[in-house]
Formats: C-alpha cells, sequence, structure tokens
C-alpha cells in the first residue's frame, strides 16, 4: 500500500516539472528524463528513469568513486530504479534474536523470512535534499506528495521522522539517509573509504515458511565496529544508519528444511548493559542486560558497512 503511494508520489514529483517533447524536465541542475511504461488503473510501472545532462553523476557512480573496492549489496541495487522485486523483512511476531554462542555449524534455528510489498526506491541526492525532511516541517511533506493529513500515509512519514529525530542510544552516532549517495557519505566518513557492505540474500521468490534452518558456515569478520542500516517506511528510500563499535559481524550460510538456500548477515552486539530492560530480546532469551552478548539476522532489505584491512 505504502510503496504503490510512495512510486507515484515520486512519479508526481517529477511531473511537476515542464518538459519537453521528448520528456526531459528542464529548470534543474540535473535535468532528468522518465519513460513511463504502463499507465492502467491507477497503476504506473516506471521503467526506466535515466540521468542525462553533462555533469549528472548516478549514483552507482557516486559509489564507485568513493567505494573501488566495494561492490554495492543487491539489496541495495534493487532500490535503485526498480520497484518490482520484494524484499525480506523480519516479522515483529517471530524474533530473530540469538545468543552468540549459537553461531557455529550444525546448529539449528527456528526462523521465518518474510516477503514484504514495500518497494520505496531512492531519489537522487539532488532531489531528496530539495524535499523537506523534518517533523516541523510535515504540512509541507504532505502537499509535496499529496498525502491527507491523518491517514495511514501521513502516520507513517510522522513516525518514520520521529524515529530519525529521536535520540539514539549513548555512544552510538545515528543518522537517517535520505539517498544513496548520503548513506554512502556516512558510512565511508565513519569508517574509512576501505569497507566491505553485507546483507542478508534469500534464495526464493516467494515467501518461506516459518521452519527450521541448519548452519552451515559462519564466519566472523575482522571488524568490531561498524554501520549498521535499516530500511525505513517512507515515501522514497530512507535508512536509519548507526555506528557501533560493539558489534561483531557474521555472515552465516544457512540452508532451511524445505531447501531454501539463505546467506544470512548476523549482528552480535557485545554490550547491551544500556538497553532498555524491557527490549524484546531479553524477553525472547531470558537475560538481562549486560550479561552476554545478544546476536540477530537482518533482513534483506538492512545493510551492515564493515571496514576491512
Amino acid at each position: 500500500m505504502f510503496a504503490h503511494f510512495s512510486l507515484l508520489s515520486n512519479l508526481a514529483y517529477y511531473s511537476r516539472f515542464p518538459k519537453y517533447p521528448s520528456g526531459q524536465a528542464v529548470g534543474q541542475p540535473n535535468q532528468w528524463q522518465l519513460t513511463i511504461g504502463q499507465a492502467e488503473k491507477g497503476e504506473v510501472v516506471l521503467d526506466h528513469i535515466a540521468l542525462v545532462g553533462s555533469h549528472g553523476v548516478t549514483p552507482e557512480v557516486y559509489w564507485k568513486s568513493v567505494l573501488p573496492n566495494s561492490p554495492m549489496p543487491k539489496s541495495l541495487k534493487d532500490l535503485l530504479y526498480t520497484a518490482t522485486e520484494t524484499q525480506l523483512k523480519d516479522n515483529p511476531h517471530v524474533a530473530l534474536f540469538f545468543l552468540q554462542t549459537d553461531l557455529h555449524q550444525g546448529k539449528e534455528m527456528s526462523l521465518h523470512f518474510i516477503k514484504t510489498e514495500e518497494k520505496s526506491t531512492f531519489l537522487p541526492r539532488k532531489i531528496a535534499d530539495s524535499i523537506p525532511f523534518s517533523s516541523t516541517k510535515l504540512p509541507e511533506i504532505y502537499n509535496e506528495f499529496s498525502v491527507k493529513p491523518g491517514s495511514t500515509e501521513a502516520e507513517i512519514i510522522k513516525q518514520t521522522l520521529s524515529e530519525c529525530e529521536s535520540k539514539g542510544i549513548e555512544g552510538e552516532e545515528k543518522y537517517c539517509a535520505t539517498s544513496l549517495e548520503s548513506m554512502v557519505d556516512f558510512s565511508s566518513t565513519k569508517l574509512g573509504k576501505n569497507l566491505k557492505v553485507v546483507s542478508t540474500e534469500v534464495n526464493s521468490k516467494k515467501n518461506t515458511p516459518l521452519q527450521k534452518y541448519k548452519i552451515t558456515i559462519a564466519k566472523k569478520l575482522a571488524a568490531t565496529k561498524a554501520v549498521v542500516c535499516h530500511k525505513q517506511e517512507y515515501a522514497y528510500a530512507v535508512f536509519y544508519c548507526h555506528k557501533t563499535v560493539s558489534t561483531q559481524t557474521y555472515a552465516v550460510t544457512m540452508a532451511g528444511a524445505d531447501g531454501t538456500k539463505v546467506n544470512a548477515v548476523a549482528v552480535c552486539h557485545t554490550d547491551t548493559a544500556k538497553w532498555n530492560p524491557k527490549h524484546l530480546a531479553f524477553q525472547v532469551l531470558k537475560v538481562k542486560p549486560g550479561t552476554v552478548p545478544i546476536c540477530h539476522f537482518l533482513p534483506e532489505d538492512h545493510v551492515v558497512w564493515v571496514p576491512y584491512y
């Protein structure tokens, strides 16, 4: 629902600018051309958005210029110009929390990876930066995307802005990235430009059931600090990123009972002393804050940045 709204809103935003007969928008520092493949029964499929103009830099080019040795994960590529991929999201009612001692070959866990229809995609940084992103500007944001105050979409926007503006956990640096370029800048500024960027990938195009998964490989990445970026619900792709210094990241290969292969990313928080004692992880694992590392798998549309040496 929200994804369909966001796609139409992005198109509506571009359509406000005058066009050449070819469809090219004018009056912007970087000019953009849209080709609409289908408009039927209120559903619009965006086939292609290509940057034109001699001074334009696409997000892919920007990524390569800053991180030439770091391949872009599929989870981020899917958010650039397509709105057809489904992405993995954890069910809030099925906890993905576990203890660090569980990360070993042969361990079985009951997990539920769920596909979601949330398809909001990245805007170019120049466009994203021109749109207000503050709870003090809600009326302008609602107007920008033709959102009715009090509607479900309005509440989602309000909640995401509230989370982005809230105070993070003590000792963590946080930032809400409203474009791929701004996420690259935040992560490379905090960790340097020699980065490994990883995300969970499930080898299935459909929903998989709650089932047993057996770990075949659990490899700890060397870094003890990371930037973790969580995709938020919004009119376009926004990631809540935070730098952590008391974490260990694992690349975990698993096989489900139905044969589904998963290359998962697990993050273990080694210092939970300042976490809320009512955090779901403590309830699920029956442990107290600050006693043992708390680990969890990341959904497919979340990304972890770690330095490599």
